[in-house]
């Protein structure tokens, strides 16, 4: 029996993949995220649902109907959904970097599985034909799609034990990890997983050319955790994003195998996106691809600047004082960061900016394309508490109005505001950063005066014009908020 004929499977992943490019334009904005996020679900139902009806078109063609394709594709789509559901439902917007490394190593653990099988019954890959062994090009695929999904699943890993902090194994601990000879045993184990590949490519025996193929495997599991151990905690968000991409080669490569068109699409989508936010990221900081890759933010310069700190006077104050100079002032901007992520001050925050307003304060947020842990990370923060739009700018439309600025008040970030980044001797010279320098007032918020990702101690609290307000940005806020009542 015919379930479902090609051209109408071809057009059903043709279907779904248009979803999944109006999700990426819908994710684009917030105001247009939650279209985007229906798109994508729509895409991934048709996904499924046709491939699903192709398992039994499958097995028919092939005369079985005992197999176990589709109580293996329904157990996997209701564990995984359970799952899938249960952790979006509880997940913290600080632990939403972790959650996504988390989700891309399953995908490079799925290219891998999904090349294994097809080394093991090559036939099931041809069923027209039943040929075997796999054709080249066939075999090509499988090796840039296991040696991609295998570093993308070790190294996603290891991404996701730095991102949360809660391990003590010292390879998931967000301070760099090197040795001596480090780039030259990356470089060694590259050249022996391209020529084991090869071996396998070339091999034309009836039998699958196993041994290659499994310690290529192996020790690309290898190299995925070598890449990103050297990487220190201030680079974790551009290493997920690269992880992202890496994640959709790895998937359109095994999809090149499987003749899926629907898999080719959307891995190129997420591979090719993933790669232009890993650009915009590295850019945000003034930094390049590989310099990321090569070493970490801050290993040395934490060491040097660790005495800094204690011997250069801040000023103090409370949230009353705070409070008292912004109902004063004509204008406000608020620089959001991972402090008031940890926090969850967003909502007191959406309070403090309306008492303000009604006190004929104009208010604005400011920001920075790499705040807080992931990007769109302080946006979705302030979507979720219900900010409007036009009162969000991003780092290029509001660096010039800071000088105009009465005050400014800066909410558990760090690196993106240090002034240092104006220092050609700082490591982070050059990194864009929003100029909150220029105001005629700055309130910092911060639980302790300890340095940010980057390891560096921050030129801007030290100004004579900036004040230091310690402790818990929601319970500082929500102070503010009862002083300007």
């Amino acid at each position: 029996m015919n379930f479902i004929s090609m051209n109408v499977v071809t057009l059903l992943y043709l279907v779904a993949s248009v979803c999944f490019i109006q999700a990426l334009k819908g994710l684009s904005s917030p105001s247009s995220a939650r279209m985007g996020n229906t798109f994508g679900i729509a895409g991934m139902a048709i996904a499924v649902l046709t491939t699903v009806a192709l398992i039994f078109k499958l097995q028919a063609e092939l005369a079985t109907s005992g197999g176990m394709g589709f109580p293996l594709v329904l157990l996997g789509v209701v564990v995984g959904g359970a799952i899938g559901a249960v952790a979006a439902k509880r997940v913290e917007m600080t632990k939403m970097p972790e959650l996504v490394a988390a989700m891309h190593s399953l995908i490079g653990l799925a290219a891998v599985c999904i090349a294994v099988a097809a080394v093991s019954e090559p036939w099931a890959f041809n069923i027209a034909t039943r040929t075997t062994p796999l054709p080249f090009g066939n075999r090509l695929e499988l090796f840039i799609g296991t040696f991609v999904g295998a570093v993308t699943f070790s190294g996603s890993v290891i991404a996701f034990g730095k991102l949360s902090g809660k391990y003590k194994f010292r390879l998931f601990q967000g301070a760099p990890v090197r040795f001596a000879g480090q780039h030259i045993l990356n470089l060694v184990l590259a050249i022996a997983i391209i020529a084991l590949g090869l071996v396998f490519c070339f091999a034309d025996g009836i039998e699958p050319a196993w041994t290659p193929f499994v310690i290529m495997a192996a020790l690309s599991f290898v190299l995925g955790v070598l890449i990103i151990i050297p990487i220190g905690g201030a680079d974790m968000p551009v290493v997920v994003s690269m992880l992202n991409s890496y994640s959709g080669w790895a998937a359109a490569g095994i999809g090149f195998s499987l003749n899926n068109s629907m898999l080719i699409i959307a891995g190129s989508l997420v591979g090719s996106s993933g790669a232009i936010l890993s650009y915009i990221m590295c850019k945000a900081m003034n930094r390049s691809f590989f310099n990321v890759i090569l070493g970490g933010f801050g290993g040395e310069a934490s060491a040097d600047t660790g005495g800094a700190k204690e011997q250069r006077p801040v000023k103090s104050g409370s949230a009353e004082d705070a409070a008292f100079i912004m109902q004063n002032a004509e204008s406000v901007i608020i620089v959001p960061g991972y402090g008031l992520a940890v926090a969850r001050a967003q909502h007191s925050v959406k309070e403090l900016v309306d008492k303000l307003t009604e006190h004929g304060v104009q208010v604005r947020y400011a920001i920075h394309p790499v705040a807080g842990r992931m990007p769109g990370h302080m946006n979705v923060l302030l979507a979720e508490a219900e900010v409007p739009y036009d009162q969000v700018a991003e780092m290029e439309d509001i660096n010039g109005e800071f000088g105009q600025t009465d005050v400014v008040l800066v909410l558990g970030a760090n690196d993106v505001v240090n002034p240092a980044a104006k220092d050609p001797k700082s490591p982070i010279a050059g990194m864009p950063i929003l100029e909150a320098y220029k105001a005629k007032s700055i309130i910092v918020n911060k639980r302790s005066m300890a340095s940010g990702y980057a390891g560096l101690d921050n030129d801007l609290f030290y100004q004579p014009n900036t004040m230091m307000v310690f402790g818990d940005a929601k319970k500082v806020i929500e102070s503010m908020v009862k002083a300007v009542e």
